[in-house]
């Protein structure tokens, strides 16, 4: 099936972890260096400016918006009245930038990092999920990933979904009560096995790389694939049920679905693959894309 992309928003420069909360998308720019929203017309509105890269947001049940500070391994709370305070800094756990996030209803924040500097040319390392508690406390609860990227927890707040991004696979775990995770399976493998002797064999090897994702009410997962300038709807077991391009010269690195009926997918397009620092032309855009089956779950 060929869908058709709408140009959202133009003007940025990389657009990651975009969310739809409250009637309004929500994203970060990495090198813009802010949280911003967007009306489902296009209208941006800059919600914060950062020292830092941000990555990964995500809500508590008091409608505080936590945030991720990349380089810095540090986790911000905004309240709705606007003020910020550290909410965890988890540095102790990191090793490589804090990524992406998602939290559960229980305000509770599961959150990867890279493992390593992949663009410092050293050999690729596995990583961990930490999992930060509604009161800033937090621990590891999941290791040996290969750069744990975007994930998603169902809808019934029991399974948190982990995106392998750079081995091309995903990895569910159960939730338990008090937030520790169990029973870690494979859901979906579409690559091979990572080559671990350098980052440069790595990407030129890799069959898939996951990047930002979201979940919908059939239990799909659509993915973005910056290695194949694709994005992917799969099914738990791996297969791909359907395709989505990037528009010529243009990749893919998250997704997200959202607006009025859940069915609205919207994209963060860039050019490039590893070099995005694109200030000087800001080309990145956010562009729509109308599905069957809305969204579910979290983020």
């Amino acid at each position: 099936m060929t869908r058709e992309l709408t140009v959202l928003a133009k003007g940025g420069a990389y657009f990651e972890a975009p969310r739809w909360h409250n009637g309004v998308w929500w994203t970060s720019d990495l090198y813009r260096k802010g949280i911003f929203t967007y009306t489902p017309e296009g209208k941006e509105e800059k919600i914060l400016e950062l020292e830092h890269q941000p990555s990964g947001l995500g809500w508590l049940p008091d409608g505080s918006l936590l945030f991720v500070s990349q380089e810095d391994h540090k986790v911000y709370k905004r309240t709705e009245g606007g003020v910020v305070s550290l909410h965890a800094d988890v540095s102790e756990h990191c090793t490589g930038d804090l990524n992406d996030m998602v939290v559960d209803g229980k305000g509770r924040a599961f959150v990867g990092h890279f493992g390593f500097d992949p663009f410092a040319g050293g050999p690729p390392k596995a990583a961990s999920v930490i999992r930060i508690d509604p009161d800033g406390r937090h621990e590891v609860v999941a290791e040996d990933l290969m750069f744990p990227n975007g994930s998603v927890i169902t809808d019934d707040d029991r399974t948190l979904i982990v995106g392998e991004g750079m081995a091309g696979k995903y990895t569910a775990f159960t939730i338990n009560e008090d937030g520790s995770l169990s029973d870690r399976r494979d859901w979906a493998t579409l690559s091979s096995p990572p080559n671990m002797n350098s980052f440069a064999e790595l990407m030129t090897e890799i069959d898939v790389i996951f990047d930002g994702c979201c979940i919908d009410a059939e239990g799909a997962i659509w993915a973005a694939d910056p290695k194949n300038a694709k994005c992917l709807r799969i099914r738990e077991g791996g297969e791909v049920v359907e395709e989505i391009s990037a528009p010529e010269g243009q990749n893919i690195f998250a997704c997200m679905l959202g607006g009025e009926d859940g069915r609205t997918l919207l994209l963060c397009v860039a050019p490039g693959l590893v070099d995005n620092d694109r200030l000087g032309d800001l080309a990145g855009t956010l562009r729509t894309v109308q599905v069957e089956v809305p969204g579910a779950g979290r983020p």
